[in-house]
């Protein structure tokens, strides 16, 4: 009876261990991510390199009017540094949050002298058959408030100041020939090149340069692919 009492001390004294242990056993949890796209739209300023927590994410300098495409970043609040290419020099620094499994962009618009972040919200939901989804985001510094239309027909995204931008529209897959006129009027500010829209497609549609200027730095339409 005794050796039987010892045997079921020395059971429950092991159970009680491996209790203990199992407890202390730190919980290891996977990492969230949310993507992020990051777009040079500022007219005027050099290529850049962006930072993420200080760790440069891109090889080639991120030149006007390109977009980096979709990073995976861990889903927390991270430091977003934008640097002259090849320099220290942070032409834009911010703590932006960022939740899991959610996509971004964010765009580095104005001049340069007054560079700063645009950051959007981008819902990737799937189209419906048959369909596109399209957002309008207005980006020109110093262009008025605009509508973007059909050309010589109706308005499909109205009154967008600079900085504004649209939710994504559902529009049937097609050729689209658009113009940008100045909200409110018939006058055309730019008439943009025919966008073909491919059905299940997300795109981001936005206006980028100078009103007045020349070249490079013109006033324009530039299209993301985000799905």
């Amino acid at each position: 009876m005794k050796s039987i009492k010892n045997l079921m001390l020395v059971a429950f004294s092991l159970l009680l261990l491996n209790s203990c242990d199992n407890d202390s056993d730190p919980v290891v949890t996977a990492t969230e991510y949310a993507n992020v796209l990051v777009a040079h739209t500022s007219p005027d300023a050099p290529g850049v390199d962006l930072l993420v927590n200080n760790s440069k994410i891109n090889s080639t300098a991120l030149v006007y009017p390109n977009n980096t495409g979709y990073l995976q970043v861990e889903a927390k609040t991270n430091n977003i540094k934008i640097n002259v290419s090849g320099t220290s020099t942070s032409v834009i620094n911010a703590d932006v949050p960022f939740e899991k499994n959610k996509s971004y962009s964010i765009f580095a618009i104005d001049s340069v002298s007054k560079i700063s972040p645009l950051v959007l919200t981008d819902d990737l939901t799937a189209p419906a058959s048959g369909k596109a989804h399209v957002r309008f985001v207005h980006l020109s510094p110093n262009a008025p408030a605009v509508d973007v239309a059909l050309v010589g027909g109706a308005v499909v995204f109205g009154n967008q100041l600079f900085k504004g931008s649209t939710a994504f529209a559902p529009l049937d897959a097609g050729t689209y020939n658009l113009e940008v006129r100045v909200a409110g009027t018939s006058t055309v500010a730019l008439t943009l090149p025919p966008i073909t829209l491919a059905a299940g497609k997300i795109y981001t549609v936005f206006a980028k340069g100078f009103l007045g200027a020349s070249g490079a730095q013109a006033l324009g339409a530039e299209i993301i692919v985000n799905k």
